[in-house]
């Protein structure tokens, strides 16, 4: 790419296979949709990052079948992300071409790109939450001590953080989350990290830097801040049927803007006429004439 600039669509969460004896089941619809939306849009999103939970079942090969066949007309690349939901072993089947580490993690560097992208493996078998173990760790601290001086952006399944949320977020003193945030801490050149997991879109500041959660492209987790006890069911809602959700991320040459969206038809209060022209006049003539 000769342009400094990048644009980065992200999807996640597609939990395929959900219904396993339905090929057109709705999470499949869902990510139908989002993909659809995501090729019609103008211009066109440069790459795509899958950020893990591919499937509902990581052994089951057929989802990644069904996964890869609806990926395979999209006229963008796209790089995929492991999730606590998915196995490295029948990801790699399906995908053999997926580039993976030394180590077998799912864990590699996008370097032919105005914005260098590294992604990461924070499936720990049988845990719903993150892992980071010090082989994972010692990769991360090598490739950013390789291009100390060029902006990265780390794309990850879990968010290391505590959301708030009743019931999805993580231990903030969890051993693997120190250990991310001692790498992150300590390199400048890290001007986002993008991540899946919630089901919802979370944006704060994490070690440093911008940390953006994605929504799923599967149902959402309802927005819920409460306490849950988890002796005590109370009937609260858990997950909701809102629209699939994706992001944008707008890399200029100096920085990052996210955006996210849904993949739905929205209801349009006002377009561009002669109406409005005087307005997008100001609006431009205020930009190149700042105050």
């Amino acid at each position: 790419m000769t342009s400094e600039k990048l644009l980065i669509a992200q999807i996640t969460d597609l939990h395929l296979g959900f219904d396993q004896d339905d090929p057109d089941e709705l999470n499949r619809r869902r990510l139908d949709r989002t993909l659809r939306a995501l090729v019609e849009m103008v211009p066109r999103p440069d790459l795509l990052l899958v950020t893990g939970d591919l499937a509902e079942e990581g052994d089951d090969e057929i989802s990644y079948r069904r996964l890869k066949e609806a990926l395979a007309d999209l006229p963008f690349p796209y790089f995929m992300a492991m999730g606590n939901h998915d196995s490295r072993e029948p990801f790699r089947l399906v995908f053999p071409d997926a580039p993976v580490a030394d180590d077998g993690f799912v864990q590699y560097a996008l370097d032919d790109l105005p914005l260098r992208i590294l992604v990461l493996d924070t499936l720990e078998v049988g845990r719903h939450g993150g892992g980071f173990c010090e082989t994972r760790a010692a990769w991360l601290g090598a490739r950013l001590a390789e291009s100390p001086g060029r902006p990265t952006l780390v794309v990850l399944h879990h968010p290391p953080i505590e959301t708030g949320l009743s019931w999805m977020t993580e231990n903030s003193d969890a051993s693997w989350v120190a250990r991310l945030r001692a790498i992150v801490e300590s390199h400048g050149n890290i001007v986002a990290m993008v991540a899946g997991h919630l089901h919802r879109p979370v944006i704060t500041r994490w070690a440093g830097t911008m940390l953006a959660v994605c929504p799923s492209t599967a149902p959402q987790v309802a927005l819920d801040l409460q306490p849950i006890d988890p002796e005590r069911p109370d009937g609260r809602a858990m997950i909701v049927a809102d629209p699939p959700g994706f992001g944008l991320h707008l890399w200029d040459g100096r920085q990052l803007v996210t955006h996210f969206d849904t993949a739905e038809d929205h209801d349009v209060l006002a377009s561009y006429t002669p109406r409005l022209q005087p307005l997008v006049r100001l609006l431009s003539e205020e930009k190149r004439s700042p105050g």
